[in-house]
């Protein structure tokens, strides 16, 4: 393979820009875990004010955001729904229920995230004999099925839903920058239907580390504890936090390049994939491909690997793209003819 490497595999992928690495360098620092580093307080402030939310605490991985997000509202035994396919379930290593000892009820939905009418199947009644159902988590936009945006029409309802039974509501919103980037929707507007919410640095934003946990100044107060307690306690991190007040600038007002880049994308791939494959229209960055069966799947992500096209499988049969920063600006036409030059697109 001579060809220059084309890393659909995830937005994680990209590395800092040189002026995000002199941001880092230059960053003004101190102890985070005392609140004495200037440069996390300014990334927290400004985070929190474009969420309009009271405050945000900066914790090291989306992972634990999520887990500190279970926790604020949870006490042990208590119960949180979500869709089978939510991060939370399906990629945190069962966190919640090791660590914090809730219990996760999921659900499955069509459309790949929970809708009003799933927490009223799943809730549980009043009884001595049944665990508090005590929250409702939505990942949004919805990883595994294709970068979808959870509609804002369909976030309101889950709050009013939530509130009709008393219970919490989080976001996983990891990637709600690209959610609110396609709908025009401001961010401050979808956190206003939370209880609280999460956000990544890494994922499409050209960060290497960091998420934010956002929400009113008591419970961002008890996120702290639980952030030193699961050991995300950091000290000089202002030299990783400039890294997300340069991102929130300079990359977040571009991430509809990477949206037009999917579209692309999955527009040149019906081009020149063979019958039996179907590619899935993006809603945002990520371009999912179906393939008529798992040893196809698996074939064609070999295939395409000595083509320089790298990706995985998010199912037995489908298979994930993610555009971002990092790929040049034709690397959707470059796939798309690396795949014909090869002839039968698998």
């Amino acid at each position: 393979m001579t060809e220059n490497i084309l890393d659909f595999r995830s937005d994680t992928f990209t590395k800092p820009s040189p002026g995000m690495r002199k941001a880092m360098a230059e960053a003004e620092v101190g102890d985070d875990v005392f609140g004495e580093d200037p440069t996390v307080r300014a990334l927290e402030q400004k985070t929190a004010e474009l969420f309009g939310k009271q405050a945000a605490v900066f914790v090291p991985s989306g992972t634990m955001a999520n887990l500190i997000g279970l926790a604020v509202h949870c006490a042990r035994g208590d119960e949180v729904i979500m869709e089978r396919r939510t991060h939370s379930f399906a990629h945190e290593v069962g966190g919640g229920a090791a660590l914090l000892g809730v219990l996760f009820n999921t659900v499955d939905s069509s459309s790949g995230y929970i809708l009003p009418e799933h927490i009223d199947m799943a809730v549980r009644k009043k009884d001595v004999h049944q665990p508090i159902s005590k929250l409702v988590v939505v990942e949004n936009t919805a990883n595994l099925v294709g970068g979808k945006i959870v509609p804002f029409d369909t976030i309101t309802a889950l709050r009013k839903k939530t509130d009709e039974y008393q219970m919490r509501f989080h976001m996983d919103g990891a990637r709600i920058w690209h959610a609110s980037t396609a709908t025009g929707v401001p961010l401050h507007r979808w956190a206003s239907k939370t209880h609280s919410l999460s956000c990544c640095l890494s994922k499409g934003l050209g960060c290497p580390v960091g998420s934010l946990v956002i929400s009113d100044s008591q419970t961002v107060d008890l996120a702290r504890w639980y952030r030193k307690m699961l050991g995300g306690g950091m000290r000089q991190a202002g030299v990783i936090a400039a890294c997300g007040l340069y991102a929130l600038e300079h990359n977040l007002p571009r991430l509809h390049e990477d949206h037009e880049m999917a579209a692309e994308l999955a527009h040149e791939f019906t081009k020149v994939l063979p019958e039996g494959f179907q590619v899935q229209a993006p809603d945002t960055n990520m371009v999912v491909v179906n393939t008529p069966d798992e040893s196809t799947c698996q074939q064609t992500i070999a295939n395409w690997e000595k083509m320089g096209i790298l990706c995985f499988a998010v199912s037995k049969t489908s298979i994930r793209m993610v555009t971002h920063m990092d790929l040049p600006p034709d690397a959707a036409k470059q796939a798309a003819r690396r795949i014909a030059k090869a002839g039968n697109g698998s």
